[in-house]
C-alpha cells in the first residue's frame, strides 16, 4: 500500500479538484451574499445533518445525500432518516472516485523521483521562490498552522498549500474525513444493502514519468496555487466553520446562502498547465462524471429505491448533476 499512496498523494495531492465533480472556484462573496455568521465554535455531540434530495421517474426514487468537506471533529451525526432509507434501499451508489494502480516494483523505484518533485527546483526554499509580500503571508500563516518547523519551506508551492490547508482545518477543530460516507457504508453493510462503486480506473503503466512531468509545472501556476492557498485561509476559515455547523444543523437554506472559495481550482490549473497532465485530468475528470450520472440513471430504472452520496456543493450548483437528470426527464424535489 505504500507506494500507491506516497506516490499518488505526492504527485497529484493538489489536485483534489480531479474529482468528477470537482469544484470551481467561486468569486468571493459580497456582504450581501453572506449569512449570518453563526458562533466561531464549531457545533459538537449529535447533529440532524442534512435533509435528502429526492430524484423521482416512473415511481422509482434517488434519494442523495450531499456531504460536506470540512466537518467538525467531534460531531456525531444523527442519521434516523438516511439509515430509514438505505435499510429499504436495493443498491447505494458510492461518490465518485478514482482506482488508481501503480505496480508494487515501479511504485518503490519512483519514490525517489516522488520525493524528489515535492521540492523546489536546486534547493530552493520558499522565501527565495515567492515574491516577498506573498512569502511574508505565508510565514505569517504557517507559523499559525504548522509550526516553526523549516521542512516545508523546500516544497514546491504546489505540495506547501497542502500542508497548510490541512493543518489549518486542524486547528480550526475541522477534519476531512469522510464521516457522512463511513456512516452510509456501515448503514448498507448493516443492512446488507449492496454498495455500487462508481470507479474510473487509472493505471499508471510509468510513475517515474508521471513525476518528471510534475516537476514541469511552470513557476508561476505554482506560485498561484499556493497564493490562491492563502487567499482562501486568510479569508474563509470562519466561512468554513459556518458551512459546517450549516451542515450540522441541516440548514440548506443557510448553506445555498454561502459562496464557496475554493483554493482547489488554482492548483488544478497549476498541474494542467502541462499539456499531457491537463489533457489526462480534464478527459478523466469527465468520464468520471458521466459514469456516475449513468449509474443513477440505470439505478433509477432497476430499483425501486438507491441511495446515493455526493458532495453537496455539487448539489448546489446550477449546472451540477441535478440539473443533468431534470433534463433526463426526472423530477427532482429538494430538501
Amino acid at each position: 500500500m505504500l507506494p500507491r499512496a506516497a506516490l499518488w498523494r505526492l504527485s497529484l495531492a493538489a489536485l483534489s479538484a480531479f474529482a468528477a465533480c470537482s469544484v470551481v472556484a467561486a468569486e468571493p462573496s459580497s456582504a450581501a451574499d453572506v449569512a449570518p455568521p453563526l458562533a466561531e465554535v464549531v457545533v459538537t455531540g449529535e447533529q440532524p445533518g442534512p435533509g435528502l434530495w429526492r430524484v423521482s421517474h416512473a415511481g422509482h426514487d434517488l434519494w442523495i445525500l450531499g456531504t460536506l468537506e470540512p466537518l467538525p471533529k467531534k460531531m456525531t451525526w444523527r442519521a434516523r432518516e438516511t439509515d430509514a432509507i438505505i435499510s429499504r434501499s436495493q443498491e447505494v451508489l458510492a461518490p465518485p472516485g478514482f482506482d488508481v494502480h501503480v505496480g508494487l516494483f515501479k511504485g518503490l523505484t519512483a519514490i525517489p523521483t516522488a520525493l524528489r518533485a515535492r521540492k523546489n527546483a536546486d534547493g530552493e526554499t520558499l522565501e527565495q521562490v515567492l515574491p516577498p509580500d506573498l512569502y511574508a503571508r505565508w510565514l505569517a500563516l504557517k507559523e499559525k498552522y504548522l509550526g516553526s518547523g523549516n521542512g516545508v519551506e523546500k516544497f514546491r508551492p504546489l505540495f506547501a498549500a497542502r500542508e497548510l490547508y490541512v493543518g489549518a482545518l486542524d486547528r480550526a477543530g475541522l477534519s476531512s474525513e469522510k464521516i457522512a460516507w463511513n456512516h452510509v457504508k456501515d448503514a448498507a453493510r448493516s443492512a446488507h444493502v449492496p454498495i455500487r462503486r462508481v470507479d474510473l480506473e487509472i493505471t499508471v503503466a510509468d510513475p517515474k514519468g508521471t513525476l518528471r512531468e510534475l516537476e514541469q509545472i511552470p513557476r508561476d501556476p505554482d506560485v498561484a496555487c499556493l497564493a490562491r492557498t492563502i487567499e482562501q485561509l486568510e479569508q474563509d476559515v470562519s466561512a468554513m466553520r459556518r458551512r459546517a455547523n450549516l451542515w450540522s444543523l441541516g440548514d440548506v437554506p443557510g448553506l445555498r446562502a454561502l459562496s464557496y472559495p475554493d483554493a482547489r481550482q488554482a492548483c488544478f490549473d497549476a498541474v494542467a498547465s502541462v499539456p499531457t497532465l491537463g489533457l489526462q485530468m480534464t478527459e478523466a475528470r469527465d468520464q468520471l462524471a458521466d459514469r456516475w450520472l449513468t449509474a443513477a440513471e440505470d439505478a433509477l430504472a432497476r430499483n425501486q429505491t438507491t441511495f446515493a452520496v455526493l458532495p453537496i456543493i455539487d448539489l448546489l450548483k446550477p449546472d451540477g448533476p441535478l440539473a443533468h437528470l431534470q433534463r433526463a426527464g426526472d423530477v427532482v424535489t429538494d430538501p
